[in-house]
């Protein structure tokens, strides 16, 4: 294939799962954003574009709304990514909380307006049945089940906004509490609750994990050390493959129980770690840190 000049994420998924958020995010870093465009048309605007002095990367929202045009999608994609640099990012999330988004906003599934009256559990199933060929063809799939509109935008910011600074590699530390559920797009996943727990000393409970005296609590014990040279000599040994490998993300899950003391405090110490042995500017999400 012929090097493209033209750097291309097209965004997809269930209706609610957060592409308007992603859409936004890239714009944000720089994308040219186009929502709705039609999938037949998606290789002569590419083509045009390609030729522009001034548009180097670009974001394409597709959804339902395409639906007469989705069941070429594998294909036609295929023919696209031989000519040019294509990531396509898929987002969904679990029926329920497709469910409870809708109830909290109110808004009509649009799968109603192409098929007339059906529950909402029903639409979701039916769009997920449509989407089936663009979900297939993803190269990342994202389940935003846990993340606010805000964390989603994190997350598209950090492994969008600096491609090619760090080898390709884009690296995000994700803090958790086990009891709001784990993150469901992680690579690696590390359960911290094996540490002295910051919530039942009382000075220390209104704190978070990246105030000082929290994590100088969790960070001195000896514990927490041998853990942590353990984990940095594993991301130390993994990240130089991952790079020779070509992988463009790495999303490390780090959880206790609340998510507020002991997980901040790993994260912040692994993403300094990974700053100044690799070189790699970290993204860092707490999740729940201020539930």
């Amino acid at each position: 294939m012929e090097s493209s000049k033209i750097e291309v994420v097209i965004v997809s998924g269930l209706s609610g799962a957060g592409k308007t958020v992603a859409l936004r995010a890239l714009e944000d870093v720089g994308y040219f954003c186009i929502d709705n465009l039609p999938i037949t048309l998606l290789d002569p605007f590419l083509s045009t574009v390609e030729s522009s002095e001034d548009i180097k990367k670009i974001g394409i929202g597709i959804d339902i709304r395409e639906k007469f045009f989705l069941s070429d999608a594998y294909q036609i994609f295929s023919v696209l990514k031989s000519k040019y640099h294509i990531e396509i990012l898929f987002l969904e999330a679990e029926k329920d909380v497709m469910v409870r988004r809708y109830k909290e906003t109110r808004r009509p599934h649009p799968m109603l307006s192409l098929k007339g009256s059906m529950s909402i559990d029903t639409a979701i199933e039916e769009e997920r049945s449509f989407l089936s060929s663009i979900r297939d063809a993803a190269d990342r799939i994202v389940d935003t089940s846990n993340y606010t509109p805000h964390q989603l935008r994190h997350l598209i910011i950090s492994t969008h906004g600096n491609v090619g600074v760090t080898q390709g590699l884009n690296i995000s530390l994700i803090s958790f509490g086990f009891k709001f559920g784990a993150p469901q797009d992680i690579d690696l996943l590390f359960d911290v609750r094996f540490l002295p727990n910051p919530y039942f000393v009382p000075d220390l409970k209104p704190l978070k994990g990246t105030d000082g005296a929290v994590s100088a609590f969790v960070l001195g014990r000896d514990e927490t050390r041998e853990f942590l040279k353990r984990i940095t000599a594993l991301l130390d040994f993994l990240i130089p493959y991952y790079v020779r490998e070509g992988k463009a993300y790495l999303v490390v899950g780090i959880g206790c129980t609340g998510g507020r003391h002991r997980s901040p405090a790993i994260v912040e110490e692994i993403a300094d770690h990974i700053k100044h042995s690799h070189g790699i500017t970290v993204s860092k999400i707490h999740r729940d840190m201020d539930l």
